[in-house]
């Protein structure tokens, strides 16, 4: 793919893109809308970018550069994470939340790639918030951050649900979305199980673990 040039019209065909991807899907929207929306003509576009799908590719590019950007800057910014502050960034960057809420669901051929870029940046971001004393260390770091990442692209996924039942966007709108805001904050801080669930299960857990392969004597 050609490195797109920025200032002669690259970067505003990529947020315009990304903006109609994220609106309509990328198999519903043309080079030729694109174009137009963006004051371009298409062979500009491919000058840039060499095709459609390129153009995908480069939006799946920023919206995990954004992402990573965002929770990076959240969790190296000292002792007190701001995560209103996080929310705010986000809100700003509206198009790309709507383009991954999209683009996960759209069948798009490069999704697993996607995931897998920005479930490596989880992966660094969370390790510097360990390390700031801001994130309890885990048994199995990698596993904890593919779940809490799959739950949050989940809530994505999911987000007219979210907005039928909580009455907050994720997708729209200048507001935070304190309903949802307020519950991540609880079960991060707070967490779910009473004090003592998680040693008990843990413990019901090595009693009944069998090795590989076994079978359960009746």
């Amino acid at each position: 793919m050609p490195t797109p040039r920025h200032g002669d019209g690259a970067e505003r065909i990529l947020m315009t893109a990304l903006d109609l991807f994220g609106r309509q899907g990328v198999s519903a929207t043309s080079l030729k809308t694109i174009a137009e929306a963006a004051g371009v003509s298409p062979a500009l576009i491919v000058h840039h970018y060499g095709s459609k799908d390129a153009l995908r590719v480069a939006c799946d590019q920023h919206a995990a550069r954004v992402l990573r950007t965002v929770k990076t800057s959240t969790l190296t910014q000292g002792s007190r994470p701001d995560p209103v502050s996080m929310m705010t960034q986000l809100s700003e960057h509206r198009p790309v939340t709507r383009y991954l809420a999209k683009t996960l669901t759209d069948g798009s051929p490069h999704v697993n790639e996607l995931i897998d870029e920005m479930v490596a940046d989880a992966e660094c971001y969370t390790q510097a918030g360990v390390e700031a004393g801001l994130i309890r260390p885990s048994e199995n770091p990698r596993a904890r951050v593919v779940v809490l990442f799959l739950w949050s692209m989940g809530v994505l996924v999911l987000h007219e649900h979210l907005e039928r039942l909580l009455d907050v966007s994720l997708l729209e709108g200048p507001d935070l979305p304190k309903p949802y805001l307020q519950a991540v904050l609880e079960i991060y801080a707070e967490g779910v199980l009473a004090d003592g669930t998680y040693e008990e299960l843990r413990r019901y857990a090595a009693d009944h673990d069998e090795p590989d392969g076994s079978e359960s004597e009746e």
